[in-house]
């Protein structure tokens, strides 16, 4: 390490220029790299619905359709725009009853199952399929010149549509509150270091490593719009600490070294020293979504472990860097230090611990029951602003059509004509199922010949065919859920392949993936991060109680939305908790190591040494924590999209709850479980 730390500190200059030249690669992968906005293309491959997706979209060309809702007062015009709807590039096919009564045939000619779903009063519906699935490139483009074509993208409901609003609203929050956070970190940091200066060097050193880190992305193939909107973010909230620990040491380093350069490579390798646990923990606990079914926790965790390594080289290279090419500068713009010294809050952790471990053991209760309580929401659209196209045009549609959660029963070609009338009848018999539309019905004697060939080719094929069903349940609601259950378990008696798939089966799935992931995920993340703090910390007795402290804090941040009423998306209750563990423990660790430095090294006892280490530590967590809430909270308050905007207000929250936790609660299980702690430590020799 020390040839390391001489060679950035002679090499500065160098550094610098090599760490600007690496922007112009980084930039270009970050701009190259695909974004995906359709969270159900996570779901694992080997899972039912996806397979029924893939036949759906390779065997009948509706992986991917759309209901335009059109005015039927001059039938002529709306096969007009049937034409120019099928010339858009991606559209496979366009079809609508005008098609049957625009050559003069009554629409009462109609079976009642067509009719009802795609005519009411002067209204009909466009029926358009498209090439490829959902959240494809070419059927995004298509739905973006449907809209063109039609004039009015809330008269479009499509899952298309979702994605495409998803996209755009992204797009246009994702500068402001990247810029919002910057903004409020450098206030925290301007606070609480001593330099007008350093602040924006930090921040710029942490900028370089976002940026590496996004553009490395490109690697990956794509990577999730989720991932893309909080990356910045936590990376900037969990990695700030290292670079105030480094210029800390620095500060340290001069006051005993003439020469700065020297002073810098002590600080490099003191820092090196001090954050690898801490980061090893960080890293880990992101890695541990990767444990996730749904494949959007690979995405997360990847790109953000990712984040914590490049934003540890940076931290090691470019911003020494940068401290030593502007020192003069540095120096220049030096002010007070304006954080306070926290006396109130040492003393009164240090004298009523007794008090705050009681009042420690009486909150676990209400944290523990409303951390096993908050409700959680899985329908995607709900995490978006009501007034945006789909939305409209979802309403519209259900309001109208009673179109709400339609499903797609793929049966084999071979079941008998008798037998797919039979299920017909028992699937229509069930609570809940508005209308069934079959082959038995659009093949008919009655019907054949008038019906445009495009909805013919829907219901079957040479492998399979077709039993479009339409719920009165909204998607992803436990009516819906038992209902596809009811559904499948009938399908499954007269084809023991036949698959059930459609946006509500796929949700379902999703709703029984989430629950598992929660669990996995949380488990995964506390051994994983023992294991670790075992190893870096030497002890075991202290990684019992420092997990207990933050998965404490995490229980109280999930427990305020059960008591305030606060629906969380799902997505949120999964990761949230294992960044938060992940992130926040340094807190944790940075305390209980100088505290075992002082009871052991400089043989204190336990009041005395809890009440110097809250002294030495209180302002770098208080810091770290504070950056943590300000790169979040900002995104929090800004954005439109709660997927986004609920997992940054529970980080923002949590970062500020287990600081208090750290920096109450912890001084106080420190001093009770004192003996446990010593009995369970192995010290260095050198230590004694």
């Amino acid at each position: 390490m020390r040839k390391f730390s001489n060679f950035i500190t002679n090499n500065n200059i160098i550094i610098l220029i090599i760490s600007l030249a690496l922007l112009v690669p980084s930039i270009i992968g970050y701009v190259n790299t695909r974004i995906n906005y359709d969270i159900l293309v996570y779901l694992p491959e080997n899972i039912e619905t996806i397979k029924g997706e893939k036949i759906l979209t390779e065997d009948f060309g509706l992986g991917s359709y759309a209901f335009v809702m059109i005015d039927m007062n001059n039938p002529l015009n709306v096969i007009k725009l049937e034409n120019n709807i099928r010339k858009i590039d991606g559209v496979k096919k366009a079809f609508s009853v005008a098609d049957v009564i625009g050559t003069s045939i009554p629409k009462e000619m109609l079976p009642d199952e067509i009719l009802d779903k795609l005519y009411d009063d002067d209204t009909s519906i466009i029926m358009v399929t498209f090439e490829g699935s959902t959240s494809e490139d070419k059927t995004i483009n298509a739905v973006t010149e449907l809209r063109k074509v039609v004039g009015d993208a809330s008269k479009i409901s499509s899952m298309t549509s979702l994605v495409l609003d998803t996209r755009d609203i992204s797009n246009q929050e994702m500068a402001i509150y990247v810029g919002i956070s910057v903004l409020l970190c450098l206030i925290v940091l301007i606070i609480a270091t001593d330099s007008y200066i350093i602040p924006i060097f930090l921040l710029g050193n942490i900028g370089l490593a976002i940026i590496y880190n996004m553009g490395t992305n490109i690697f990956l193939g794509e990577i999730c719009y989720i991932t893309k909107a909080i990356t910045a973010v936590l990376q900037l909230g969990v990695t700030t600490d290292y670079s105030i620990f480094l210029y800390h040491k620095y500060e340290q380093a001069i006051k005993s070294e003439n020469n700065k350069k020297k002073a810098m490579s002590k600080a490099i390798e003191e820092t090196f020293k001090s954050v690898v646990g801490s980061s090893l923990t960080t890293f880990a606990g992101f890695l541990a979504l990767c444990t996730m079914d749904l494949k959007l926790g690979t995405d997360i965790g990847v790109v953000m472990a990712k984040g914590v390594v490049f934003g540890l080289i940076t931290v090691l290279t470019v911003f020494p860097a940068c401290i030593l090419t502007f020192d003069k500068l540095i120096t220049k713009t030096k002010h007070k230090n304006l954080l306070p010294k926290f006396k109130t809050i040492r003393e009164f952790s240090v004298k009523k611990y007794k008090i705050i471990f009681i009042i420690f053991i009486i909150l676990l209760i209400p944290a523990y029951i409303g951390n096993k309580n908050y409700e959680v929401y899985y329908k995607l659209d709900d995490s978006l602003p009501e007034d945006l196209p789909f939305h409209v045009a979802n309403t519209e549609l259900a309001k109208r059509f009673n179109i709400i959660s339609p499903e797609i029963v793929l049966l084999d070609k071979n079941v008998k004509k008798n037998a797919v009338e039979d299920l017909t009848d028992e699937i229509k018999e069930i609570k809940g199922i508005s209308n069934v539309l079959s082959p038995t019905v659009l093949m008919s004697d009655d019907v054949r010949d008038i019906l445009p060939q495009e909805l013919k080719d829907i219901v079957e094929n040479d492998k399979y065919q077709l039993i479009i069903i339409n719920s009165e349940y909204e998607i992803a609601s436990n009516k819906l859920n038992s209902q596809i259950k009811m559904v499948d378990k009938l399908i499954k008696k007269y084809d023991k392949k036949a698959i059930l798939a459609g946006e509500g089966p796929l949700m379902n799935d999703l709703v029984t993936i989430a629950d598992h992931d929660f669990k996995m995920v949380n488990y995964t993340s506390i051994i994983v991060i023992f294991i670790i703090m075992l190893f870096v910390l030497q002890s075991i007795g202290l990684p019992i109680v420092l997990i207990f402290a933050i998965e404490f804090a995490i229980f109280l941040n999930m427990a305020i939305a059960y008591y305030t009423g606060v629906k969380l998306p799902f997505i949120a209750s999964i990761v949230v908790g294992t960044i938060q563990l992940g992130a926040t423990i340094d807190y944790a660790i940075l305390m209980s190591t100088k505290y075992l430095e002082e009871r052991n090294k400089n043989k204190k006892e336990g009041k005395q040494a809890i009440n110097d280490t809250l002294k030495t530590t209180i302002p770098s967590i208080i810091t770290s924590a504070l950056c943590f809430f300000a790169a979040t909270v900002g995104v929090a308050l800004y954005t439109k999209i709660d997927m986004i905007g609920s997992i940054c207000t529970l980080l923002a929250r949590g970062s500020v709850i287990s600081m208090l936790v750290v920096i109450i609660i912890l001084p106080a299980l420190l001093l009770i479980f004192d003996g446990f702690i010593m009995k369970t430590t192995k010290f260095k020799k050198e230590d004694k």
